[in-house]
């Protein structure tokens, strides 16, 4: 861009886009008036960019000579797009986040945090998106995948090795265990300490880590919620 084309972008497109784009151009999703000025001088300077590089002339004001474009026109052009949902980082119709793909009617983005119902016969309580969507469970498939690696370790496992574990899980004794198969209770102990030997070569070390982490899609929910938590606390 030459710099009679930075001058009349500075001075001539963006008062105008500062100007108009407050009423004629709809903010969609979470943008702002600010964010649509910067797209906005963006796409105008591409417009002068290619202009020039078509061999055109950008003036102050038309004069209607041939090969010559007018800040009014780029600024005018820049708001016609804006308003159809194109940005400074193209026209995307097919992004659930796009614009265009929200002027269009074929998503709406809606905020975790707005009331999604509200029980009127237990005092009023307030049920907002993230409270609907959100299940404490593990995600299915993280259960499914985990039952499919303990059936796959189980089926390598010794009689003696599989009791073992029934009895701990149902909180009984090796002891017991000892008794029903009718051997010693050393020879059960012994079982133990082979068990989390081939669990842990199984499974891998961190095991016992992973299976208390809690999924990452719950890192946003929490940090939303220890927020307004802390923001109650300075109020009250």
């Amino acid at each position: 861009m030459s710099p009679q084309a930075g001058f009349l972008l500075q001075n001539q497109i963006l008062p105008r886009l500062q100007s108009a784009i407050p009423s004629a151009v709809p903010s969609i999703g979470c943008e702002d008036v600010q964010e649509l000025v910067q797209d906005g001088v963006s796409m105008a300077a591409k417009m002068m960019h290619n202009a020039e590089q078509a061999g055109k002339k950008v003036v102050q004001s038309a004069t209607g000579r041939r090969g010559e474009i007018s800040a009014g026109n780029i600024a005018y052009f820049t708001i016609v797009k804006l308003r159809t949902g194109r940005r400074s980082s193209g026209f995307v119709t097919a992004d659930v986040y796009g614009a265009g793909t929200q002027i269009q009617g074929r998503t709406r983005l809606t905020s975790l945090d707005e009331v999604a119902a509200r029980d009127e016969e237990n005092g009023g309580e307030i049920f907002e998106f993230h409270d609907v969507l959100a299940d404490e469970g593990e995600d299915p498939a993280t259960r499914a995948t985990r039952k499919m690696d303990w059936e796959t370790f189980m089926a390598g496992l010794s009689k003696r090795e599989r009791v073992a574990i029934q009895f701990m899980v149902e909180g009984k004794t090796l002891r017991h265990a000892a008794h029903v198969l009718r051997t010693s209770d050393s020879a059960m102990h012994e079982s133990k300490r082979d068990l989390r030997a081939k669990i842990l070569e199984f499974m891998g070390f961190d095991i016992l880590a992973q299976v208390q982490r809690q999924p990452k899609w719950k890192d946003c929910l929490n940090t939303t919620k220890e927020r307004l938590a802390v923001r109650y606390d300075r109020c009250h």
